[in-house]
């Protein structure tokens, strides 16, 4: 449940638009036929979206991992949920123009972490920490 003050709809309409494998399965409206809730689905992933008032606001504590296959893939996604008003953050994550955090992670990222040599996995570390948007190229010279 993804919990928005009005702007459900605007929300959901952008994530469709930036992750072409998505769908709408439901929207129920309230007073004067606004939309209340939309239920729909992202990269195999089910949500609802809800138009809740100003209670509350997205933070850190929640975010969507984006696994990418690929630094094509990476700018593709971050440089679309960053458009309009989003902020990049450090390591990966990004906040969009509603304030949702994401983690838009290239499949490298985990081999390089990952490499059995110690020494290698912690400049690949270190190059991550000094990342905004993952570079994959620069996580790879790292554990070179």
């Amino acid at each position: 449940m993804l919990w928005f003050d009005s702007e459900a709809e605007e929300a959901v309409t952008h994530y469709l638009d930036v992750f072409k494998a998505g769908k709408i399965h439901h929207i129920a409206r309230g007073n004067e036929n606004k939309v209340f809730t939309i239920s729909f689905e992202l990269l195999g992933a089910q949500y609802t979206a809800l138009n809740g008032g100003p209670h509350f606001k997205f933070n850190e504590s929640f975010s969507i991992m984006i696994n990418c296959d690929g630094q094509l893939e990476v700018d593709m996604y971050w440089d679309a949920l960053i458009a309009f008003g989003g902020t990049a953050g450090n390591c990966g994550w990004l906040k969009d123009k509603f304030g949702l955090s994401w983690q838009i992670i290239p499949k490298q990222l985990g081999e390089c972490l990952g490499n059995p040599n110690p020494a290698k996995a912690d400049r690949a570390m270190k190059a991550m920490l000094g990342m905004s948007k993952i570079i994959i190229k620069d996580l790879e010279a790292a554990v070179l």
